[in-house]
């Protein structure tokens, strides 16, 4: 008798997820399933909930109810291990000034329990991958936003997670950057590794996204490929006029009127 193999179980599972800061409902009991080597687009408009449902996926927010699993791991039971598997880009990165790139990914390192040698064999891989490594020695007070940006991306990288969480990952790259971790983004979800990315930089999504999903006032108000959100919106081509849809944006201004009037 032949068995039928089990689906793998999903990377970020997440089940009534729910966040209220009194009668403000910020996340209103979602539900999401992200598996193993995907590349998963999380979008909004702005205050659609989009950064609170990542700081409660990455446990840096208990949720007011619900439950987050990471790699099978509840994330409230067994923060440390779940935590040890994720690696996270957030939107308003900080960085410790008076340190120099090299010393700030050997102080990630150093909370991820990594050997030293690991970490500095690792650092110089991740340095020359984002092409900040011949600032390897130098502080970060120094560095431009775009900079910044790369060491973050590479200390997020550093210990090897099966997630990398990302919030705006685009902000401050010029297109060389940007190209570069689309590219990472891509190669990484090939060898297994899942991808969460919340951006509104939506030709992005388009490019490297396997599946989407929206959020709007707190809810998952559609998921799917981009084919089947197609489908949902009415066969719309671009995501633009897809997101813009299914969250019923007002109209734009007429800006032309305003600057030629």
């Amino acid at each position: 008798m032949s068995s039928i193999p089990h689906a793998p179980s999903p990377m970020i599972r997440a089940r009534g997820l729910a966040k209220a800061y009194d009668r403000l409902v910020a996340v209103d009991h979602i539900d999401l399933d992200v598996a193993p080597g995907e590349v998963y687009g999380f979008l909004g408009p702005n205050g659609a909930g989009k950064t609170t449902t990542i700081r409660m996926l990455v446990g840096m927010m208990k949720p007011t109810s619900g439950t987050v699993e990471i790699d099978g791991i509840d994330i409230a039971k067994n923060h440390i291990e779940a935590k040890s598997r994720i690696g996270f880009v957030p939107d308003r990165p900080y960085i410790y000034e008076k340190l120099t790139a090299m010393e700030f990914l050997h102080f990630v390192g150093g909370l991820f329990r990594m050997e030293t040698s690991d970490i500095v064999r690792r650092g110089q891989e991740l340095l020359e991958l984002f092409t900040i490594d011949h600032v390897a020695n130098e502080l970060v007070s120094g560095f431009s936003h775009g900079m910044r940006q790369r060491l973050i991306m590479a200390s997020a990288f550093l210990h090897r997670p099966k997630l990398i969480v990302v919030d705006e990952p685009m902000v401050g790259l010029d297109p060389r950057g940007m190209k570069l971790v689309k590219n990472l983004f891509r190669e990484q979800a090939r060898t297994g590794t899942t991808i969460f990315m919340s951006t509104h930089t939506l030709d992005i999504v388009e490019e490297v996204c396997d599946r989407v999903a929206i959020i709007h006032n707190g809810r998952i108000i559609a998921t799917g490929t981009m084919e089947e959100l197609r489908s949902e919106a009415g066969h719309s081509d671009r995501l633009e006029e897809i997101f813009l849809r299914l969250t019923d944006t007002e109209d734009m201004p007429d800006v032309a009127g305003v600057v030629n009037g």
